[in-house]
């Protein structure tokens, strides 16, 4: 599991069969406590539900297609849900 915060969305002129209906979200991972810690990235968002700064967590490579509707997807990460809190005890 992966921690990141969406930044923004992202519209394709071609999609893949298993991803129509698909929101696509430029996500930038996060760590632990929540601060920025890579470049930004496109996730396929299964919950159809994750907007703009919302916390979330994600899967990348084959747990990210299989995280999907459909049996294999085209996709490198998928949001798999989204984060209520994030309480770290140091």
């Amino acid at each position: 599991m992966l921690l990141g915060r969406v930044i923004g969305t992202l519209v394709a002129c071609v999609v893949s069969d298993g991803l129509r209906g698909v929101p696509m979200l430029w996500v930038r991972p996060v760590d632990k406590h929540g601060k920025p810690s890579g470049k930004a990235i496109v996730c396929a968002d299964s919950t159809r539900m994750a907007g703009r700064d919302e916390l979330v967590y994600y899967e990348g490579g084959r747990e990210a297609a299989m995280a999907l509707d459909v049996t294999f997807v085209p996709v490198d990460h998928t949001i798999i849900g989204i984060v209520d809190a994030l309480n770290v005890e140091e």
